[in-house]
């Protein structure tokens, strides 16, 4: 199955100032998740941002916040953005039935929430190489669960191709740069 743009919403969790240096490959994970927010606001992608007790966490990091003016950031407690009526509300009111997911961590936040998804009938995405934990063990396992319990366990290069669609048009003259 496609990730299509008209069908997707991209929700990206708790990238935090206190949350994001204890992660493997933290600068990657930045990188590629601002890749997927600029190219999901090109293609009119709905985005979410997360942040996860943010007194003690810290709030979004500054390479997350740069390209996320004006995207919505909702505050929680619960580990999985679904048990959070709020977020749960902006996903219902997308109307999109395919979530691409992004952040930390991969082994909390983002398995909960994808699974939360997948049992409300969504089609979960998870992009690996925007998603982190502090070990490389807890990353594949959350990658590994999320695949064996049926998410589609995709590359930032993927989604962004997939949503794009073809070649030659201004949302694809936008992004090439920050795929190059």
């Amino acid at each position: 199955m496609l990730i299509r743009a008209a069908d997707s919403i991209l929700i990206v969790i708790d990238m935090q100032e206190r949350l994001v240096p204890a992660m493997q490959a933290p600068a990657r994970t930045i990188r590629n998740a601002a890749t997927l927010i600029t190219a999901a606001r090109a293609m009119d992608v709905p985005v979410l941002l997360t942040e996860q007790y943010p007194e003690g966490l810290g709030r979004t990091v500054p390479g997350i916040a740069k390209v996320s003016d004006g995207v919505p950031i909702f505050e929680k407690l619960h580990f999985s953005c679904m048990e959070d009526e709020a977020i749960r509300d902006a996903v219902a009111e997308s109307g999109r039935r395919q979530v691409v997911l992004a952040g930390m961590e991969a082994h909390i936040c983002v398995v909960q929430t994808a699974a939360s998804l997948m049992e409300d009938g969504f089609e979960v995405f998870v992009v690996s190489d925007a998603t982190a934990s502090r070990t490389l063990e807890s990353e594949t396992a959350c990658i590994e669960r999320l695949s064996a319990g049926g998410a589609g366990i995709v590359t930032t290069e993927m989604v962004v191709f997939e949503w794009l669609g073809r070649a030659g048009t201004d949302a694809f003259r936008q992004i090439l740069p920050l795929v190059k």
